[in-house]
């Protein structure tokens, strides 16, 4: 007898919604992700409203594991100059893995355009939170203009996973040279 535990369908919208929207975009249609769910339609709309709000909570719940595989943990000893480069150098490592298709935050926002669509909202929280991130360090560090420079960090972050993520390059023994140059030159600790 089996005691494997199937998840909940709304779990399983919500894992269908990560791996679909992550692989095919935002724009991924209602039958497929309830194909892949394993859901009638019907029990979609019993858990969601519509598809926008599904991709809304599928984001939110992604968030925290997001930052985890981003951001120093707690126990990192380390300078803010050092707090930084780890954050890139956790990036260079998923963008070395074959499944890397960028940012899933930024395809969001680039895919649906309007500001003012929830799921837009949230991934421009999660981005803001990178960027604030960056800034506080960049403080910590000595920056000279902590704020320039955590635009900047944003800047080649974003193009990083861009670039990344379409195989257009790789970031191996380019990212930390580069954001080595813009700490270099905003005089980080």
């Amino acid at each position: 007898m089996s005691t494997e535990v199937r998840s909940s369908p709304r779990d399983r919208l919500l894992e269908a919604a990560a791996t679909l929207t992550y692989q095919e975009g935002v724009s991924i249609g209602v039958d497929a992700l309830c194909k892949a769910a394993g859901v009638s339609k019907r029990s979609m709309y019993a858990f969601f409203e519509s598809k926008d709000e599904l991709l809304t909570a599928c984001l939110e719940q992604l968030e925290d594991s997001y930052a985890d595989r981003l951001l120093p943990p707690a126990e990192f000893v380390g300078s803010p100059r050092e707090r930084i480069l780890h954050v890139f150098d956790q990036l260079e490592k998923q963008a070395s893995t074959p499944d890397f298709l960028g940012c899933r935050y930024l395809s969001a926002q680039i895919e649906i355009k309007d500001p003012s669509h929830p799921a837009s909202q949230v991934a421009y929280r999660v981005k803001e939170k990178l960027a604030s991130f960056f800034r506080g360090e960049a403080g910590k560090g000595g920056a000279s203009d902590p704020l320039l420079l955590a635009r900047q960090l944003i800047l080649v972050f974003d193009g990083a996973n861009a670039r990344a993520g379409i195989g257009a390059d790789t970031l191996t023994r380019l990212i930390r040279p580069t954001v080595t140059a813009l700490l270099d030159a905003a005089n980080m600790r």
